[in-house]
């Protein structure tokens, strides 16, 4: 089946889920059997040297397919998920005038969700920001974060509480507007999608998904991840108020600063990004659209196969 085939009913394919649940090995294939392209959505992918610690693809392990919105921000920038939204739907856009298909691929769901959903992000008030960054200077992220979910819980569970940055805009947009930061995004059963997207999820039993993170976060400091901090360190990621959260920079840059050792940088690594997997789990749960396939280590070999029969059903249905 070519991706012509597919073109009057699925425009785009989004492959979400956990972190080490598979999903970009089954987007290169996916988009290898469709002849797409694949886009990324993880929003640390985006920055330029942060390879190892994001577990961004090598050239050989994309096997030829065309990979998008990689290493599009300097670690300095802070990430903008309106930015996005607007590079993502220019690709999208492009491939699909090429008759093409854009295979979405990643774990953050609200970007997900602002490439193909029908979005609009609030502006920002220099006023209120700027009150709610000193507030957060003085009196850490987790005090805010507990505020935040208070007044907006689904937002507190999608976000963690270290990353501050995050929680300052959500606490932002809740003063500007009125209502909850998440109600932009759509409710049980609203669909709000401005491309025509088949949502797969990968789903990994959690005991299992725990083993992949540990052995990963082990596999990418043999790989060097220290090392690709260092310079990254050099390169100004300290200011970097996005990039610096990363998981695995964060805790090497305090490292590094003297407030731990190399190896309990690491294990708190493997317990954060635990913690990061269950939240994305949450949120990518509470779409209903997601249709979930198996990454068990038994079924991995045959999951490209039962997404491409779902797609072909969903095509033909």
């Amino acid at each position: 089946m070519t991706s012509s085939a597919h073109a009057p009913q699925i425009q785009v394919v989004a492959v979400v889920g956990p972190t080490a649940a598979g999903k970009s090995d089954l987007g290169v294939e996916l988009a290898r059997r469709l002849g797409g392209e694949v886009v990324n959505a993880d929003s640390m992918q985006l920055y330029r040297g942060m390879d190892i610690g994001t577990a961004k693809l090598t050239d050989a392990e994309r096997g030829g397919v065309p990979h998008r919105l990689l290493d599009v921000w300097d670690v300095r920038e802070a990430a903008s998920v309106a930015e996005y939204q607007r590079l993502a739907r220019a690709e999208i856009d492009r491939l699909l005038a090429e008759g093409r298909t854009p295979v979405l691929v990643g774990g953050s769901g609200l970007y997900v969700r602002a490439a193909v959903d029908r979005l609009e992000f609030p502006g920002t008030d220099p006023v209120v920001r700027a009150r709610l960054e000193a507030e957060l200077e003085e009196s850490g992220s987790g005090v805010l974060h507990a505020r935040l979910a208070v007044a907006d819980p689904a937002a507190a569970a999608a976000i963690l509480p270290s990353n501050g940055r995050r929680v300052v805009r959500a606490l932002e947009v809740i003063e500007i507007t009125g209502r909850p930061f998440t109600a932009q995004l759509p409710g049980p059963g609203e669909d709000q999608s401005l491309y025509r997207t088949l949502h797969l999820g990968v789903d990994v039993a959690r005991p299992e998904l725990h083993e992949r993170i540990a052995r990963r976060v082990h596999r990418m400091w043999d790989a060097g991840l220290p090392e690709e901090v260092r310079t990254l360190e050099s390169l100004g990621l300290r200011e970097g108020r996005t990039a610096s959260r990363a998981l695995g920079y964060q805790q090497l840059l305090a490292a590094f600063a003297g407030d731990c050792t190399e190896d309990e940088a690491r294990e708190e690594t493997i317990r954060a990004t635990r913690r990061f997997a269950r939240r994305q789990d949450v949120w990518f749960r509470r779409d209903a659209r997601v249709h979930w396939l198996s990454g068990a280590v038994a079924d991995r070999a045959a999951l490209a196969d039962r997404a491409w029969h779902l797609l072909e059903r969903t095509v033909t249905s």
